[in-house]
């Protein structure tokens, strides 16, 4: 508009609403519909109508017949003045008013205060079903607010539910919903919501995908070399080591087991048989990369997702074939239990498959007395420099068809025979490495800032103690790893669910072949690309078994059961439930000395905030 014809008096439209031009000018005084006035620039408004507008009180409703207008125009362009005659039958402050606001309705018009244009039968009849249905809409959306506030959702409310859902599994930070409802819109509420109105039940576990990771298996066809897997086995230089009895100890519960054990008596030789994947797994093919976002195996009480396709496991898994394709490593132990050699073959196994109870029943029976003995003299040997050894109650949580169940993990001799022919085998994997100049991701772990470390046994040393240790990392450069009192380590025994010890797979192999290596610039790099991953893992496997703990306790009102009280503060204390493996702050009765034992009993439980309420039974 043509900023010469705004005079005094003038009406004027000024952000949305109409003004009165009081002066005019380079700065305009302007009254407003509320009486205030205020100073302008020309630019900051547009003109209306050029009056004489004495008083913004004029600005009445004003009758017309706007759908002649409209019909008559057709979808013509016309100007504001043209289109207040046509529908009010003047043009006067009042209908240029009248007429702007039709025009900002958007039904019938569109345009700006100086050209206007009339929609289409089917532009309007499409805005008036939109507007229709909006409005549909939002009595809908105020009938389920009205129904939720009163606790009595329906059926058909489970479209409004879908955005709660996605804030309790992380997918975004805001709920509609939660925020009609004057509810905080965290995931915790998101989840308890639900739970409120039954979109969700207790076996929804939120964890895995609030933490952003990948719930189905990867489906990766293996390479072209693969397609025949005996083919390509036997393809292989391999020795044969299926004259040695070799034994994949374990759970019961476990499906695909990596590792076995040999024991050669007359060279004191101990054999670390591993899973295989880097003979099919190349360092920069589509399974590394896919194995490399995952980072790990993702275990959880009610589901395993796989780092490597299924397709691998029948394969490579040890003893689910009559023989299985092995890395397998000779290390020789010297009568103080020194590593005095390592060998490492890729291999032929025949693998016996036995669980831990059943070796601890066998344990004074070659091989196993000789494993037992190479662990015990090793474990010496690593507490000795400062191992550490921290032994808390532990539970197998697994569900199946629905129903929980909570078993302890014993400490049995067989389970430590294992642990420490694994950790041998770290050991000696990562010497080999610094001997041949093979870079590797180190597993390492820094001393703890204080050499005050409990001294005793019993579970408050052990939770004190624990409370000492620092968070264990890799690293591209060897460093001491504390906890397990060794100056080298490397995780070598679970490449089919570590993709870290896949590398350190794939860098032997390599070695062993002659082939160019991955640089330590290589290795840093993988290991930036997944601990990110692996946090997120190890914090959804935590959270996953804590999920079900309270899922079977909330099946189970007014449980009981003993309990070791490990810390105190004051009349707070925080105790360890054994049968469950559950830390708890329960109120003190009384000033009880650590290690006191009592029963407790369940109050409550929390499931979307994860937490359980006991009380000491009196």
């Amino acid at each position: 508009m043509n900023d010469g014809m705004i005079t005094a008096n003038s009406l004027v439209l000024y952000k949305t609403h109409p003004a009165r031009v009081e002066q005019a000018g380079e700065k305009m005084t302007l009254e407003l519909a509320g009486g205030e006035t205020l100073k302008v620039r020309p630019k900051d408004v547009a003109l209306l109508h050029p009056g004489p507008c004495k008083t913004l009180a004029e600005l009445k409703p004003t009758d017309g017949d706007v759908r002649t207008a409209w019909e008559i125009l057709a979808g013509d362009s016309t100007t504001l003045a043209e289109l207040a005659e046509l529908a009010f039958g003047a043009f006067t402050p009042a209908t240029a008013w009248a007429t702007w606001q039709l025009i900002a309705d958007g039904v019938y018009f569109r345009g700006d205060t100086e050209r206007v244009t009339a929609n289409t039968p089917e532009a309007v009849a499409h805005i008036q079903a939109a507007r229709t249905a909006d409005a549909a809409e939002k009595q809908a959306w105020e009938a389920f607010v009205a129904r939720a506030r009163a606790g009595a959702v329906a059926t058909e409310d489970r479209r409004y539910l879908r955005e709660v859902e996605d804030l309790a599994l992380g997918r975004t930070q805001r709920s509609r919903v939660l925020h009609a409802l004057g509810r905080e819109e965290s995931p915790e509420n998101a989840h308890a919501t639900l739970l409120e109105f039954n979109a969700w039940d207790e076996t929804v576990n939120p964890y895995p995908v609030r933490l952003g990771l990948n719930m189905l298996p990867p489906e990766l066809p293996l390479p072209d070399a693969w397609r025949d897997p005996a083919s390509a086995i036997a393809g292989e230089p391999r020795r044969d080591l299926t004259a040695l009895p070799a034994y994949a100890i374990d759970d019961a519960s476990t499906q695909i087991p990596d590792d076995a054990l040999s024991y050669e008596a007359g060279r004191n030789r101990l054999w670390v048989h591993v899973a295989d994947p880097a003979a099919l797994v190349a360092p920069q093919s589509a399974l590394d990369t896919e194995a490399r976002s995952r980072a790990l195996t993702l275990h959880q009480p009610e589901a395993v997702v796989p780092m490597l396709p299924e397709v691998t496991t029948p394969i490579l898994a040890l003893g689910l074939t009559e023989v299985s394709p092995a890395l397998s490593f000779g290390i020789d132990l010297d009568a103080a239990g020194q590593i005095a050699g390592l060998e490492i073959v890729p291999s032929l196994v025949r693998v016996i498959r036995l669980t831990y109870e059943e070796v601890d029943t066998r344990i004074g029976e070659e091989p196993f007395a000789g494993l037992h003995r190479i662990a015990e003299v090793y474990e010496a040997r690593r507490r000795a420099a400062g191992a550490v050894h921290i032994e808390l109650p532990e539970t197998s949580v697994r569900v199946r068809d629905g129903e929980v169940t909570i078993q302890r993990v014993l400490p049995l001799a067989s389970r430590s025979l294992v642990e420490n022919a694994m950790i041998l085998a770290g050991e000696a994997v990562a010497r080999y490495a610094l001997t041949h100049d093979i870079p590797l991701p180190f597993a390492t772990q820094d001393p703890p800032d204080t050499d005050e470390r409990p001294a005793g046994d019993r579970l408050s040393d052990m939770v004190a103690l624990r409370r000492t240790m620092k968070r264990s990392q890799y690293r591209s450069a060897a460093a001491p790893h504390s906890g397990l009192g060794l100056a080298a380590y490397a995780q070598a025994t679970s490449p089919l669910r570590r993709y870290l010890d896949l590398v350190v797979h794939q860098q032997l192999r390599a070695h062993l072949r002659g082939e160019p290596l991955l640089t330590a610039a290589d290795i840093l790099d993988r290991i930036g690309e997944v601990e990110a991953t692996l946090g997120n893992i190890r914090q959804a496997e935590h959270l996953s078994n804590r999920h079900w703990t309270l899922v079977y306790l909330r099946r189970q009102p007014g449980w009981r059961g003993p309990a070791v009280l490990v810390d105190k503060r004051g009349a707070n204390g925080t105790w360890i439930i054994p049968a469950l493996a559950l830390e708890t702050g329960v109120h003190l009765s009384a000033d009880l000395p650590l290690d006191s034992e009592a029963e407790l009993v369940l109050r409550s439980v929390d499931l979307p905030r994860q937490d359980a309420r006991f009380r000491m039974a009196s």
